[in-house]
């Protein structure tokens, strides 16, 4: 009776034969390259890939598994079949485990000099499951002199998943024009097949980059009540692009695109623009009090009779300081609809205390600093929308709304309401001395009042009016809040307009006067400030770039990295956050119109004027002064983030400059380059084709044109995000601080309310703006969004050391990241200087939004507040 062979004596005796067969064809007679080959390995947690896991086993046992064949970019004319690999010990090394691992597998190769460098390979998957490819090395390579490096990650399927081969680029860049013959058929069709064809629903092993409306943010097919309008591809709701799904459209609306599950996450993306496994996990466990309270009416509704009103502000510090203790019949209903290793996550340890979370920093040194006007008008600088404050250039403010659809909308401030508060000055004399400031929501908002306020929803369109002092503090001065006329919009507006006071009701209302304001810039921060601004005008540079510039286009090398995780993250909230029903809807004032306002203000978009310097001159806080290192000078000397956002802005154009120059030697160049020439006319026809027409795009005619451009990408993906993200708990974590609904309009003399708010004023203040199981959702999802993932890649760092084998290239990135950490200690040095009033402030919290996080000095992930990553990742 014979003796079963291992895996492993089998293993060996195909390999010898192989080896000694593949001299037949050619192989064997060069030098053997030796390669390695970095994959992530496979996590028992992923059980639809166990089976798929024995069959790769059984195939590798009969010698079919994954096999490499070089491509390289000088072959000889005999056309001799050199050059192919099998990867050696896949089924002893790659084995199933608890994680998701990094793990080095061996490859080599029969290579002759004559054959010359390998710069592509082609990879071919014949096993059951897919796998995480990150790098493959080639060393020794003959007349090479070196290493020849592909950075890959990528996904790879099966090769019953693709009508084409899999093809890896080495980390040369090449413009398309410069591209070895060899390698151009490869690159040119590499993009042919991100591009698609147009039809069918894509499927996760899809690697089809394409464009849709968006058209998925209704359901349609639920009734009346989630019905929504779809943005893009009309003048009246212009939109960016979003990736296309295929999915089928509605039953009741063949213009809407149906929907998935309310649970699911399984959005189609690209398989290589998915979240990593580390950053998914991250994903769920902050984000899984959000959507399970957003997305389970059950709860909602349990919540809304029995804890949906704030009696005190100690109600409210208990979220923090003890969470909130639930009815047993809500805690049994919480049980029985999630998951047993989710209600572990809601509850605390004693099983009765719901949801505690982190102390807001706003709240940290003082409970009560928030409340006072200098928070106020020092949060419009160095708070977490500092992009909308502008300088008043004449007074009273003046309205751009059409007159013959919205009549009278200047602003009703006179000089009296605020002569007595401008330190001496008259308005004139304010407003000749740069000295007049104002926080405009008004034109904004006012086309959309009526409506809104026909919800649950009490809310204002504001103007608020700061006097710039001597010390550097912004001193509000008045605040208008305006309704609609009551017999039509063409009859104008209703205003009325407050002035500070300290204590009394006098002061009651005036808190609540910054009530209001904060609501109105809490919404326009989240709609425009934060999601239309960065989030969604970069979706369609992502598309676009994929579809039209090569992975070994140097511009693609230098744009890439700041394009990461953008598109999931998007793809996830078109789903449970800025749908129908979702948690933007429960949760910031606009509700239900919420996107299409955004909409009609992405009529305003500019893609010039999001380079920083354009922005602050736009916005009269700054002036062009040659002179100065960034070429203008801040009328608000002490505004943290123009003065850190133009370090960075001017680090990251050096940069860009740098790195471009090493390519284009003449405008000419940009100019005949196609691969360039044909991304921008299709962001520009396409990606955001409703503003195709507008004269502000840059032509790409010149290296002048693609530096900017690549700068402004750079800019909005990176800093601009990171200013307006990240900040969002450590200030609005904090609900009264920034109240993101109101739900009563001010109280008149002689009402019960005012005589509440006379007796009570803090009550008066809670049962006005958000409420509880409001508060719980819009905490939930700030906690969220505000974290820093474990893998973040930072501003100035890369993935990868050999990301590019251009060595100028490379010093060029090394000098932008030591002029970060120059930054980075400049920034430190000023945030304690007591002579800068707005870095810190009566809450004491430094202005950290735009610290690089290039050093050692703060690693931790989490809510630090700190720290800018490469892309719009969360």
């Amino acid at each position: 009776m014979g003796v079963c062979p291992s895996v492993e004596m089998l293993q060996k005796l195909l390999e010898e034969f192989f080896s000694r067969n593949l001299m037949k064809f050619g192989y064997g007679r060069g030098k053997r390259i030796r390669g390695s080959v970095v994959i992530m390995k496979k996590c028992l947690l992923d059980f639809k890939d166990v089976k798929a896991s024995i069959l790769d086993r059984v195939h590798d046992f009969f010698g079919n598994g994954v096999s490499i064949q070089l491509i390289s970019s000088n072959p000889p004319d005999s056309g001799e079949r050199l050059g192919v690999g099998k990867l050696e010990k896949w089924t002893t090394t790659v084995t199933p485990s608890l994680t998701a691992e990094e793990i080095e597998l061996r490859v080599f190769f029969e290579w002759e000099e004559r054959m010359g460098v390998p710069e592509a390979f082609i990879i071919r998957n014949n096993h059951r499951s897919q796998f995480y490819l990150k790098t493959v090395t080639l060393q020794d390579v003959p007349g090479h002199g070196g290493s020849v490096h592909f950075v890959c990650n990528s996904w790879v399927y099966p090769v019953h998943r693709y009508s084409y081969d899999r093809v890896f680029f080495s980390n040369k860049s090449y413009l398309p024009s410069e591209t070895p013959e060899p390698l151009r058929k490869y690159r040119e069709e590499e993009l042919v097949n991100l591009r698609g064809n147009g039809v069918g629903e894509l499927k996760e092993w899809d690697r089809v980059y394409d464009y849709a409306y968006y058209n998925d943010l209704g359901m349609p097919d639920s009734g009346k009540k989630y019905v929504r309008t779809v943005l893009g591809g009309s003048g009246e709701f212009p939109y960016p692009r979003r990736g296309r799904t295929g999915r089928k459209p509605a039953k009741t609306d063949p213009c809407c695109e149906c929907r998935l599950p309310l649970l699911s996450l399984d959005v189609y993306v690209p398989r290589d623009e998915q979240f990593r496994n580390l950053k998914f996990s991250d994903f769920l466990a902050y984000g899984l009090k959000s959507i399970v309270q957003a997305l389970l009416p059950e709860i909602k509704s349990l919540c809304d009779k029995n804890v949906n009103e704030f009696d005190s502000f100690q109600d409210v510090m208990n979220l923090y300081e003890g969470g909130i203790t639930l009815p047993n019949e809500i805690l049994g209903s919480v049980r029985e609809l999630v998951p047993w290793q989710l209600f572990r996550e809601l509850m605390r340890s004693d099983g009765r205390q719901f949801l505690k979370f982190p102390v807001p920093d706003v709240i940290k040194e003082s409970k009560t600093a928030w409340r006072t006007d200098e928070e106020f008008g020092r949060e419009m600088l160095a708070g977490v929308n500092p992009v909308v404050i502008r300088r008043l250039e004449e007074f009273p403010p003046v309205s751009k709304l059409d007159s013959k659809t919205y009549g009278k909308q200047n602003s009703s401030i006179t000089e009296e309401h605020i002569a007595e508060h401008l330190n001496g000055l008259t308005v004139h004399q304010a407003l000749d001395m740069n000295k007049l400031f104002i926080l405009d929501h008004h034109d904004s908002l006012m086309p959309y009042i009526s409506r809104i306020n026909s919800t649950s929803t009490k809310t204002y369109a504001t103007r608020t009016l700061f006097l710039l002092q001597d010390n550097g503090i912004l001193k509000p001065l008045a605040m208008e809040l305006s309704l609609p006329h009551p017999q039509g919009d063409h009859h104008g507006a209703v205003s009325k307009v407050f002035t500070p006071a300290e204590s009394g009701v006098e002061g009651s209302v005036w808190q609540l006067a910054k009530a209001y304001v904060t609501v109105n810039d809490s919404g326009y921060h989240q709609l425009i400030s934060h999601w239309l601004n960065t989030h969604a005008v970069i979706e369609p540079f992502i598309i676009a770039t994929n579809r039209q510039v090569s992975v070994m286009h140097p511009i693609y090398k230098l744009l890439h990295p700041h394009f990461k995780d953008t598109m999931n993250i998007n793809a996830m909230a078109r789903q449970i956050l800025i749908n129908a029903g979702g948690i933007l809807e429960s949760t910031v004032f606009p509700g239900k119109y919420a996107m299409e306002m955004s909409a009609v203000l992405y009529r305003n978009w500019v893609f010039t004027d999001h380079a920083l310097p354009t922005d602050l001159i736009k916005r009269g806080v700054a002036v062009p002064d040659p002179s100065s290192p960034h070429g203008l000078k801040l009328l608000i000397e002490d505004y943290p983030y123009a003065v850190d956002g133009l370090e960075i802005w001017s680090a990251i154009e050096k940069w860009v400059i740098e790195y471009c120059s090493l390519y284009y030697e003449s405008d000419e160049m940009v100019q005949e380059d196609t691969e360039v020439q044909s991304w921008w006319t299709e962001l520009r026809n396409v990606g955001h084709g409703d503003l195709k027409d507008e004269p502000w795009w840059p032509k790409m005619d010149t290296r002048e044109d693609l530096i900017k451009s690549c700068t402004i990408i750079i800019w909005i993906a990176s800093a601009l995000h990171a200013a307006v993200n990240f900040g969002q708990y450590s200030y609005a974590g904090y609900l009264p601080n920034r109240p993101t609904v109101s739900r009563r309009f001010m109280p008149e003399p002689g009402t019960p309310e005012f005589k509440e708010l006379e007796t009570d004023p803090d009550l008066a203040y809670l049962k006005t703006i958000t409420a509880q199981l409001q508060t719980l959702l819009g905490v939930s999802l700030i906690e969220s969004l505000s974290r820093h993932s474990v893998d973040e890649i930072y501003l100035g760092q890369r993935d990868t050391p050999d990301w590019t084998s251009d060595e100028e290239a490379a010093a060029a990135f090394e000098r932008f990241g030591n002029r970060l950490r120059e930054i980075e200690e400049k920034i430190m040095m000023m945030n304690k200087d007591e002579k800068w009033k707005n870095r810190v402030g009566p809450v004491k919290l430094p202005y950290t939004f735009l610290f690089p996080n290039t050093s050692n000095f703060y690693e931790e992930e989490g809510l630090n507040a700190r720290g800018i990553p490469n892309s719009v990742s969360i």
